[in-house]
């Protein structure tokens, strides 16, 4: 490890040295894995450099945005990290050209402040600490996806390091492949020290907010959601359910409502939704960068976490919901444990309108579901009923749970291969559909040797 300690500009830990512990934790407890080393590079010459003496010692690289990732694919056993967040977290605005240069462990929460003090923003998460690596190159749904689309439908260039560490530029004239698979199909052909997003004129405040249901008014507010969705909710607009537990430890519906305008418009907007009477109604308007902090506290880092995605049924799912809610009661009686389903409402049109090749992510999808299980205690037990649970309440929105891929960023399967790696081929070929033919081909041009290979990796084209 010599050479690369002679002239790495950044940080090393290997688990001899202070501080190795905080540098292998991860936002979920359980996606913690005892790498050979961590490496914080502070440029991109650094993480080519990290890349290089990966390969020439043998070890698997996994790269750490904010680390969000619960199956562990920012982690590596035995192997190297290259963690983004430490120096390359930096955002700067150029408010006349409406752009912003995000560096690759840059927090969303950073983004989200540095843009708005220019009456500005772009597609961020619905959580702010997820970092712009992390969400973006997976796809990257956001509050703003209505109007702009999906993250990647805003990256306008980025900074690349590929597996032969080599430096490059990406945008739609130089480099064009690599800027196509870089939008949608993950960590696949390097790293992303640096994206260029567009941004766009954003009010200062919005109204959003927690509104609470008890279960008697399920079949009402599956109405009103039906009527308001089949309506086609406009640009401005954008909802998360969360079927769950309150504080209370009662079964309840979290309602997150998202009007890109005032509390007198939204509120008329969603007045369907507060006639209904909640038990529990935090709405009003707040500064745009708090938006995406509204989850916060139930995504607070730490916690033992198993994720699995689905996409909702093409039709609104009126008849099966009651069903869902009553198996997220009883599976989640336990007070061992929170389990929720999330239910995504945002307006698709924008994203969906751009053709399926045009990005390696591929469109014409419906909305997302996510359930998401937190368990207090560590260990397999505590996992293997998070995994069980999270396969039964997916599997009811398809006939068997693999039927229904979902959305890449949701999946827990990066870590299935037995290579402490990555998820089985097949899966990345049902993620990636059409685009995955071409992906081959790139994937052939910048990675042959499958250098990266922690989140549904593609096989080169022989």
């Amino acid at each position: 490890m010599s050479d690369l300690l002679s002239t790495f500009k950044g940080d090393i830990v290997t688990p001899q040295d202070p501080g190795y512990d905080q540098a292998i934790a991860r936002w979920a407890k359980n996606a913690a894995r005892k790498a050979a080393i961590v490496t914080f590079p502070k440029d991109a010459e650094d993480v080519s450099k990290a890349i290089t003496y990966a390969k020439q010692a043998g070890l698997t690289i996994a790269i750490k945005g904010g680390g969000h990732n619960p199956s562990g694919a920012s982690s590596s056993e035995g192997g190297l990290v290259i963690d983004l967040s430490r120096y390359l977290n930096k955002v700067t605005v150029d408010p006349e050209k409406q752009l912003g240069y995000v560096g690759g462990g840059a927090l969303w929460e950073t983004v989200d402040k540095a843009a708005i003090q220019h009456g500005l923003a772009t597609v961020g998460g619905t959580v702010n600490h997820l970092t712009s690596h992390s969400l973006t190159v997976g796809g990257g749904y956001g509050w703003l996806s209505g109007a702009y689309g999906l993250a990647i439908d805003n990256v306008v260039q980025a900074t690349v390091v590929t597996a032969d560490g080599s430096i490059r530029t990406a945008n739609e004239t130089e480099n064009p492949d690599l800027f196509w698979g870089i939008r949608g199909a993950g960590s696949n052909f390097g790293v992303v020290t640096e994206f260029v997003f567009k941004l766009h004129p954003q009010r200062r405040t919005v109204f959003a907010g927690a509104v609470i249901f008890s279960p008697d008014k399920l079949d009402g507010l599956l109405s009103v959601t039906e009527e308001w969705w089949n309506k086609g909710p406009s640009e401005k607009e954008g909802m998360i359910q969360v079927y769950t537990r309150g504080p209370d430890h009662r079964p309840c519906v979290v309602c997150f409502p998202f009007y890109n305008g005032s509390e007198e418009e939204g509120r008329q907007n969603y007045k369907a939704f507060f006639d209904l009477g909640p038990v529990v109604d935090m709405c009003k308007e707040i500064p745009y960068e708090e938006l995406n902090a509204m989850q916060n506290h139930i995504t607070a880092p730490g916690q033992n976490v198993y994720m699995k995605g689905a996409f909702a049924p093409k039709k609104f799912p009126r008849a099966l919901m009651p069903k869902v809610f009553r198996r997220v009661a009883e599976l989640s009686e336990p007070e061992g444990y929170f389990v929720g389903i999330l239910m995504e409402y945002f307006p698709l049109h924008k994203a969906n309108s751009v053709p399926d090749d045009a990005t390696a992510y591929r469109r014409a999808l419906p909305p997302n579901v996510l359930c998401a299980i937190y368990a207090k205690k560590d260990g397999e037990e505590a996992l293997n009923y998070a995994r069980d649970a999270a396969r039964e309440l997916i599997g009811l929105f398809a006939d068997r749970p693999d039927d229904n891929m979902g959305y890449g960023n949701y999946s827990p399967d990066s870590d299935a291969l037995p290579n402490e790696g990555a998820a089985p081929i097949d899966k990345a070929k049902l993620l990636f559909g059409s685009n995955y033919p071409k992906l081959q081909q790139v994937k052939k041009k910048y990675d042959p040797e499958v250098v990266f290979k922690k989140w549904f990796p593609i096989v080169p084209a022989a």
